[in-house]
């Protein structure tokens, strides 16, 4: 049960922005980071196994292929969130989360149908958002209402791009710790893009670095970040030390001049 990246390539015309990604066996039950420099790829990849961006090669998810699954069961079983957050709307939070439920299980019953948004707005801390509409919320209190339109369907995998992008420091934790609970207790597949490396190395079981629309590493994060990854894939001088809840912590010194790059 997991999901893999088979020769995934995509281009924009005469533009190459995938090559060749293959990526065996990303368990569930774990949050895995997506992380490298702007452009490197990280959203195309998204998109792509998301369904919403033309490819080449293969997604498999626990085994099957995505593109050959009907419209309507990968509904169900994939759930993405862009960068760009939700758009605005009359609808209350409450609304807006109830009808994403029954948009993807239009056959569930009354009762537990408002049973699980009520569970997962009090889950991320937002239940007393619940009645106010999305139009007169901040653009963290939008996006975290965007996840929960999401977490409600319990999808087989979730595909987040800068989900923490519009949040402060507490949503940011808050946000992220009812993430890995949801992840681990529904046994989801979780791939997200993340920037903030040490958020990544906190929450994060796996790490996935992209440079250049390629895959150049994956691994536990204490295991693969050094200087010389960060080097390589930001173009810094960086030093990676250990915080005292034993997870790795990235202090960037100096960014590299461009010639020194090459």
């Amino acid at each position: 049960m997991s999901l893999e990246l088979q020769q995934l390539s995509v281009s924009y015309g005469a533009r190459t922005v995938l090559q060749s990604v293959d990526c065996a066996a990303l368990n569930p039950g774990k949050l895995i980071a997506l992380v490298g420099a702007n452009g490197a790829g990280k959203s195309s990849l998204l998109r792509a196994i998301a369904g919403m961006t033309p490819m080449q090669g293969q997604v498999l998810l626990d085994g099957e292929p995505l593109h050959r699954m009907r419209a309507a069961a990968r509904a169900r079983k994939v759930a993405y969130m862009p960068q760009s957050l939700p758009q605005t709307s009359s609808l209350t939070v409450y609304e807006s989360v109830l009808g994403a439920l029954r948009i993807a299980s239009p056959h569930m019953g009354h009762q537990e149908t408002h049973a699980r948004v009520a569970t997962v707005l009090q889950d991320l801390g937002i239940g007393g958002l619940a009645m106010h509409r999305l139009d007169i919320l901040s653009g963290g209190q939008r996006q975290m209402a965007g996840l929960a339109q999401l977490l409600v369907r319990q999808p087989r995998l979730l595909l987040l791009d800068e989900p923490t992008s519009a949040l402060d420091l507490r949503w940011q934790l808050c946000l992220l710790d009812t993430l890995a609970s949801h992840v681990a207790l529904r046994e989801t597949v979780c791939l997200m893009a993340v920037h903030d490396l040490n958020l990544a190395t906190r929450f994060c079981d796996e790490m996935l670095v992209m440079a250049a629309g390629r895959l150049i590493a994956r691994g536990e994060p204490a295991v693969i970040l050094t200087p010389e990854l960060l080097k390589q894939t930001y173009g810094i001088v960086a030093r990676v030390e250990t915080c005292s809840l034993g997870t790795p912590i990235v202090i960037a010194e100096q960014a590299l001049p461009h010639d020194s790059l090459d």
